[in-house]
Formats: C-alpha cells, sequence, structure tokens
C-alpha cells in the first residue's frame, strides 16, 4: 500500500512537472524578451540648453528638462545595482512632472553625466 502511494504520488508530481515546466519556461522566455525591449526603450540626449529623456514601449514618455531649471542631480544604486556596477541619475525640478531619471548607467558614467549636469545646470542658472 505505501508503495503503490510513493508511485502514484511520484507519477502525479512528474505529470505537474511536465505541464508546469514548459510553461515555467515559456514565461522565463517572454519576460526577458519584455525587459530587453524596455531596457532598450530608455535613451537621453545632452542638448545644448537641455537634457531629453525617453522611456517607454506602449506609452512613449519624453521628458525635456533645461539645464537652468534643474535643481538636484542626484546619483542613486540599490543593493543589486551595487553588485552589477550601475546606478541611476535622477533629476529634480521645481514642477514634480519633469523629474526625469536615467536608469542602467555604470556607475563611473553616471558620475560623468551628474558631473556634467551639476555644471550645465550651475552655469545656466547663473543669470537667475
Amino acid at each position: 500500500m505505501l508503495v503503490a502511494s510513493v508511485v502514484l504520488w511520484l507519477t502525479n508530481l512528474t505529470a505537474a512537472a511536465l505541464v508546469v515546466a514548459p510553461v515555467g519556461l515559456l514565461l522565463l522566455a517572454w519576460s526577458w524578451w519584455l525587459v530587453g525591449r524596455q531596457v532598450r526603450a530608455i535613451g537621453f540626449a545632452e542638448r545644448r540648453d537641455d537634457l531629453l529623456v525617453v522611456s517607454g514601449i506602449m506609452f512613449r514618455r519624453l521628458v525635456v528638462v533645461p539645464y537652468g531649471r534643474m535643481q538636484l542631480v542626484d546619483l542613486s544604486a540599490g543593493p543589486l545595482d551595487r553588485a552589477l556596477g550601475l546606478s541611476t541619475v535622477q533629476l529634480h525640478t521645481a514642477a514634480a512632472t519633469t523629474d526625469a531619471s536615467i536608469p542602467g548607467l555604470r556607475t563611473a558614467d553616471a558620475a560623468q553625466l551628474r558631473d556634467r549636469l551639476a555644471a550645465a545646470g550651475e552655469q545656466r542658472s547663473a543669470g537667475l
């Protein structure tokens, strides 16, 4: 009786694994593809008077931040980001809707970008 119960339990477990494993692999592949698309959809461009930040796949978002309106350029990295050597540059302005962030930059590149943006912001706001 015990042997029959173990065999039935293993058979049911195997059948469940045969159904769950392909579904799990399919979800993993789809998530990998979606994250890749989301990462490729993030971009920024430093122009003479402002910074453009683009993000989003289905709903595209374009944020234009004039250098003279920047109040704070913040550099942040969580534990996983630090382990991977990545950082996020966060731009803060007086208007809450124009705050922009650029995630996934290498830490050295993010620090250089922060310094360039802070210098451009100081230079543009000197006349105010």
